[in-house]
């Protein structure tokens, strides 16, 4: 008679591991297939070498991580950083005063600004930067309109400012929407006793507001810094190819000189840095 009461909670937390399984099976099988296969094929060509005519020669090799740290790589690597980085910081700056206003919006309102943010999403990626293309072009309709002012035309495509500028436009809804979240989250009775106690609108922002949507702003830095980072496809057509990014590099090596060993080396710096910027973030974060 004692042995049935504990036998019933056992078999309930079997079952309830086995509905767990059942339920996570498909996300696992979809992870361990689409992720870490791909990766550990990445990782395992990186110690292997380049085959005379392509591919991959199955010889041990410690070449490609020497090949990194050559000059030519490195002023990728920081020019894809700076362009990244700037991208962030300019996306900073206009989503935080964005994402503040949006939050002081009556509700009705605030759900037709945060559809307008998000539309863009809606249009395929590929169109919304041939847009710019027709945008900037030397005949498009900003020149149009600078000269028709007596301004231009003005060399506005394939620099690095189209590069920062097509990919502000891809991802800053990705730094609104966090900058947003946390925002509305934010209890407005903090505000009101600062406000009490004699601090100014400025003070206020700097010492309550702030700090408090810091987890926020981190949050999307990286959402946007991470795409930008390993972005090829706006450093291509905007960019024209004249500064390459770590994205173009690693298309560049898979495709055109076939060496996938070495294109495997640059995509496991590329994630190393992203990991970094992960730990970063979640230490930053914590400690905020």
């Amino acid at each position: 008679m004692k042995d049935k009461p504990e036998s019933r909670p056992v078999s309930l937390s079997r079952g309830r591991r086995l509905g767990a399984f059942v339920f996570l099976a498909p996300g696992l099988a979809y992870l361990a297939v689409l992720l870490l296969v791909p990766l550990g094929l990445v990782l395992s060509y990186t110690v292997l070498q380049r085959g005379r005519f392509g591919g991959v020669v199955y010889e041990f090799t410690t070449e490609n991580f020497t090949r990194l740290f050559d000059s030519l790589y490195l002023r990728v690597l920081l020019d894809s950083l700076q362009i990244a980085g700037l991208a962030t910081l300019i996306a900073l700056l206009l989503g935080y005063p964005t994402a503040y206003l949006i939050a002081q919006l009556p509700r009705k309102w605030k759900t037709i600004a945060l559809v307008a943010i998000v539309l863009p999403f809606w249009t395929n990626f590929i169109i919304r930067v041939y847009a710019w293309i027709i945008l900037l072009s030397p005949e498009g309709l900003i020149n149009g309109w600078l000269q028709a002012f007596g301004f231009g035309p003005y060399e506005l495509l394939y620099n690095r400012g189209a590069i920062v500028l097509g990919l502000l436009y891809s991802y800053l809804p990705l730094m609104v929407l966090p900058l947003y979240a946390a925002i509305e989250k934010l209890d407005p009775q903090l505000r009101e006793a600062s406000a009490n106690l004699g601090a100014s609108a400025f003070t206020t922002f700097r010492k309550v507001t702030l700090p408090l949507t810091l987890p926020g702003a981190i949050t999307g830095s990286l959402f946007v810094f991470v795409p930008s980072f390993g972005n090829f496809v706006i450093p291509e057509m905007l960019g024209g190819g004249k500064s390459n990014m770590v994205g173009n590099l690693i298309r560049s090596e898979f495709l055109s000189a076939r060496d996938w060993p070495f294109g495997s080396t640059l995509a496991l710096a590329l994630i190393a840095v992203l990991l970094v910027l992960l730990v970063l973030q979640a230490w930053v974060t914590r400690r905020a």
